[in-house]
């Protein structure tokens, strides 16, 4: 049995040798030391106070595999190549990989070679994960974005609820679960839905003492956002609402010579995302002008300001967008930028994206009838999906075909894949079957097969313009043919360039009409009380911003930050009228101390008369007669 000096200096080297620091911060030692005694915690920590190495670390100094349950597949990617780079081993299983390569990882598990496996919690209800997964000693289950698991929550999944099944047949198993963003309503409900057992609860305040927050109504942002980097030079990030906001600001910025900004967006390819987000994150001085598609995984010390040109749909948003500025805990600056027009307008947006339920319903009848889905039916397929013919078939807005698609896909109904991507192609035919096809359909096959390795076995993704390059034809003859055999059953092929949906449950029609119509108007009122509360935090001007963050977040009893921009303006009232003009008509009776001033001013504090005297004698209204005297000058 090790002691417990020599394991306090084993996580000391642990953490030097794979992260580089030489002492953990604030509860990040607490917090490991509770994993490994084998209690349940439950830690809420601001983004940017390192939550994950709260569970990687313990994962390295523990028997077994770690299992992370984590949300999106870009940030279980980024997490696994940010530690395989450290010189961890941690993999991740998907619907992309093969048999093969899953079978690979299983066995890496098995041996207890690989210390973190990411999954995500659809993948808990899996049968083959359930029944390899067996096999595999866990060290302990770390649940990440924990907030998901709360109807409260604004990222609510359902499939978070299969957790706590999991946990039932494995309650040996500790569990570590982390958030960034809860409200103690969010919170209650993590502890209960995960069924923790008398955790330990980590808690640090949501204030950030090192981020000025400035809020500014204003009707020229463009003028106003040329004017912040014209004297910044540092690494900041610029939040917009749309791609073409991000794309325009760019583009005037360039035009008035300021040439350190680049966009980022959903529609970029991910070979321009990941060249963009590298040059920044290497970059001292780079500005990212991003939709909130940016953000994930960001772990970059040195971003200096965040200006938000629109604002963010909730609170939550808004505190983990400025929270990546300052991480290295020197000043930092938010600034929010807003009109009433554009609240007015946004409110507007809101309500014209929620549709009554009967639009609910015809919408999702559109794809069960034009993708021939039968009651209690769970097509294999991937299908095309063109988001017009839904529009012409219902004569609905765009807007609230896609608030319904992305519910529908959000709550793991169907995968509804709108963003460009490889396409793919699987071969439905036994190659010995290819010599009995027309011949220039079994020409076509054979020179697919040239240049698509795998397509016989498995689905495989590939690009047309590579088979375009190899076999010297049109990309746009290439699409014709794939979708003239896919019609005749010889293959299936999704084009990478359109929108795609498949299937995840089978069809239930009384599901449909009450538990998911009911999840659905749960969660658009649960958006516009959100959006309700940023809007106040916007156009309040007596409250302090950081404050009302802390409020937001169930802080109370906190103390105003001094340096947002409500503060400022009432530090400017209180200095230039009332406290210092009652100040000087006292003085002007006579020389005074501090004890007779605050006689003569009783409705004001010691603290605040110092400040105002400060103040005055910095001005030259007020000078020092002696050490505790002061007068007019």
């Amino acid at each position: 049995m090790i002691s417990s000096k020599d394991f306090n200096e084993l996580k000391n080297k642990t953490l030097k040798h794979f992260w580089g620091y030489d002492q953990f911060r604030d509860s990040q030692e607490a917090i490991i030391d509770s994993v490994i005694n084998r209690k349940d915690t439950l830690v809420l920590l601001p983004t940017g106070a390192g939550k994950s190495l709260c569970y990687q670390l313990p994962a390295l100094l523990q028997e077994g595999t770690c299992l992370v349950i984590s949300p999106l597949l870009a940030l279980m990617k980024d997490q696994v190549n940010q530690l395989k780079f450290r010189g961890i081993e941690a993999e991740y299983l998907s619907s992309e990989l093969d048999e093969f390569d899953a079978e690979v990882i299983y066995n890496r598990c098995k041996d207890g070679l690989t210390k973190l496996l990411y999954v995500s919690p659809e993948r808990l209800t899996n049968k083959l994960f359930l029944q390899q997964i067996e096999e595999i000693q866990l060290s302990f289950i770390a649940v990440d974005e924990a907030h998901c698991i709360s109807e409260w929550g604004q990222d609510f999944r359902p499939s978070y609820q299969n957790i706590k099944d999991f946990r039932k047949n494995n309650p040996e198993i500790t569990c570590l679960a982390l958030t960034a963003t809860a409200t103690p309503k969010v919170l209650d409900e993590i502890k209960n839905k995960l069924e923790l057992k008398d955790p330990q609860i980590f808690q640090k305040s949501f204030k950030r003492d090192n981020i000025k927050i400035f809020t500014e109504e204003i009707s020229d942002k463009y003028q106003k956002v040329f004017n912040i980097l014209k004297y910044a030079k540092e690494s900041g990030i610029i939040y917009v609402r749309t791609r073409k906001d991000a794309e325009l600001l760019t583009e005037f910025l360039h035009r008035h010579k300021i040439q350190n900004v680049d966009y980022f967006h959903a529609g970029l390819s991910t070979k321009e995302k990941n060249e963009r987000q590298n040059f920044w994150n290497n970059s001292d001085q780079n500005v990212l002008i991003s939709t909130n598609a940016f953000g994930m995984g960001i772990d970059k010390d040195n971003v200096r300001f965040v200006i938000h040109f629109s604002p963010s749909q909730s609170i939550e948003n808004y505190y983990q967008e400025i929270g990546r500025a300052g991480r290295d805990g020197k000043k930092s600056y938010a600034f929010m930028l807003w009109n009433k027009q554009e609240i007015s307008n946004f409110d507007q947006i809101l309500r014209n994206q929620i549709p009554n339920k009967a639009e609910f319903l015809k919408i999702i009848s559109y794809l069960y009838s034009k993708f021939q889905v039968a009651e209690f039916e769970l097509p294999e397929k991937v299908f095309q999906l063109n988001t017009s013919g839904i529009q012409s078939f219902t004569k609905l807005s765009t807007a609230k075909i896609k608030n319904v698609l992305n519910f529908l896909h959000t709550q793991e109904i169907i995968f509804h894949n709108s963003n460009k991507s490889l396409s793919s192609l699987e071969l439905l035919i036994k190659p010995d079957e290819i010599d009995q096809l027309p011949q220039k359909d079994a020409y076509f096959i054979e020179l697919l097969l040239r240049s698509v390795s795998g397509i016989t076995t498995h689905k495989v993704m590939f690009s047309e313009q590579n088979v375009s390059n190899k076999i010297g034809v049109s990309i746009h003859l290439i699409k014709e043919r794939l979708k003239e055999l896919q019609q005749k059953n010889y293959l299936e092929y999704i084009d990478g360039a359109l929108a795609s949906v498949k299937f995840l449950k089978p069809r239930d029609e009384r599901a449909i009409n009450s538990l998911y119509w009911n999840l659905f108007e749960h969660i658009q009122k649960n958006k516009i009380q959100k959006w309700e509360e940023m809007k106040f935090f916007i156009e309040d001007n007596q409250y302090c911003k950081m404050k009302l963050i802390l409020s937001y977040f169930g802080e109370k009893n906190t103390k105003n930050c001094g340096q947002c921009t409500v503060c400022e303006k009432n530090k400017q009232s209180i200095f230039g009228k009332n406290v210092s003009l009652e100040i000087l008509n006292v003085l002007n009776k006579k020389p005074a101390t501090i004890e007779e001033i605050s006689v003569q001013l009783q409705f004001q504090t010691k603290e605040n008369i110092l400040e105002n005297l400060i103040f005055l004698l910095d001005s030259g209204k007020v000078k020092m007669l002696n050490f505790r005297t002061y007068a007019l000058t």
